[in-house]
This record gives C-alpha cells, structure tokens and sequence, in this order.
C-alpha cells in the first residue's frame, strides 16, 4: 500500500502522452467516442469487479451509506465547480480535483490488496489518458505554445501520486472505517462512467460499433482479472 503512489505515475505519464498527442494529432469525433466507450467499459468493470465485493462483504450498511453519500456529494460538488468558474480556470480547477480524487480511489485500491490496485491502475491510466487530451485540447484555444500545453498538463498530474499517498493511512484504520472508504471510491468510479465518460462519449453520433465498445473494455478487463487469478 505505501508503494501505490508509485503506480500513480504510469496514468500519469499516460496522460502527458494524451496531451502530446492532442497538440499535435487532431483525433475524430468517433474515435474518442470509441475509446472513451471502451475505458467507461474498463473503469466499471474494475469497480464492480473489485471495489463492490469489498463494499458488500465489508459488514457495515452504516459505513457503506456514509461513505456512499459522502462519495455523491463530493463528485456534485465538483460538478458544479465547472458552473461557477467560467473558461479555462473553471477547467484546470474542475479537472485538477478529478485527478487528486483518481489519485486517491487508486490508493484505496491498493489498500483492497495488490490485484485490485494493478487493475484500477490499468482502468484509470485509459481514463487520465483522456483528460491530458482534453486539457491540451481545451488550452489550445487560448494558448499557443505545445509546450506549455504539455507543461500544465504535467504540472495537473502531481495530483495523482498525492491522491495516493493522503490514501496511504487507510489501510491501518478499523474495519469498518475502511469500508465507508470502499464505498466512496465506488461511487467516485461510478460517478466517473456514467457522468462524465459516457456523457461526453455521446456528443457524437452513436454507432453499433462504437456502443459495443464499452462491452469490449469491460469483457477484456473481467478476461485479465480471471487471468491474473
């Protein structure tokens, strides 16, 4: 557990990769419509193959409420940070709070054992691989220099090993304690698919293809869980 920060670098470095490609490659619609299919299919897989049974055997409804409520407020309240904060500053704020809280959901994780942590770390690295395209796509339109771009973009993600390590101590606390926080990062990966992945997936035109892309991410994820034992 004290090592997950570490694993935080991997979709880090993914997402420096996403802003790089982005100020140099303009994807189409349809394509980040795919892959944003395929990783809500990865990231749902590995919260309902990993976090939920932990949430479920935890034995505390009252912890698994508190933290579950604690998870929806926190995710709206971020939402809403976007409505009050126009322009690139509401972003950069709205998408900096996204990756502390990954950061810390893949420390929880780790905290569930070492195969859910391995796991989470695949599904968000696909996920933060997207916002370092989004961050580069949206500071485009206001700056011109790719570096700096790709310079703002790195700067986000030392969000992630701290998300990871303010987890760090939750190993050690009761029980029941730890449950309330399964249920948070639960809900937090949820909130991820449903609100934001698969809402922006759906800008484009939906395509058969396209769709089936989300059951792609998830089979390949439940493949490699049952792969890895």
């Amino acid at each position: 557990m004290s090592s997950a920060w570490v694993y935080t670098l991997i979709p880090a470095t993914a997402a420096i990769i996403g802003a790089a490609i982005a100020v140099n490659v303009r994807l189409s619609p349809t394509l980040v419509s795919a892959i944003q299919h395929f990783a809500a299919g990865v990231v749902f897989a590995a919260a309902a193959g990993e976090i939920l049974p932990d949430v479920m055997h935890g034995g505390s409804p009252l912890a698994t409420m508190i933290g579950g409520f604690l998870g929806v407020v926190v995710m709206l309240s971020v939402k809403q940070i976007e409505t009050f904060v126009k322009g690139p500053v509401g972003l950069l704020s709205m998408i900096g709070i996204d990756i502390l809280i990954d950061g810390l959901v893949l420390g929880i994780g780790f905290s569930a054992g070492a195969k859910a942590g391995l796991l989470l770390t695949i599904a968000l690295t696909i996920e933060v691989l997207f916002l370092g395209l989004t961050v580069a796509a949206e500071l485009g339109e206001s700056l011109r220099s790719k570096i700096k771009i790709i310079g703002v973009t790195a700067t986000l993600v030392v969000l992630l090993p701290l998300g990871a390590l303010l987890a760090t101590p939750i190993a050690t606390l009761p029980p029941h304690v730890v449950t309330g926080f399964f249920a948070f990062g639960l809900i937090a990966l949820l909130y991820l698919v449903t609100e934001e992945l698969l809402v922006e997936a759906h800008e484009t035109p939906d395509r058969p293809w396209v769709t089936a892309m989300f059951f792609i991410g998830f089979l390949v994820l439940l493949a490699l869980e049952q792969a890895m034992g």
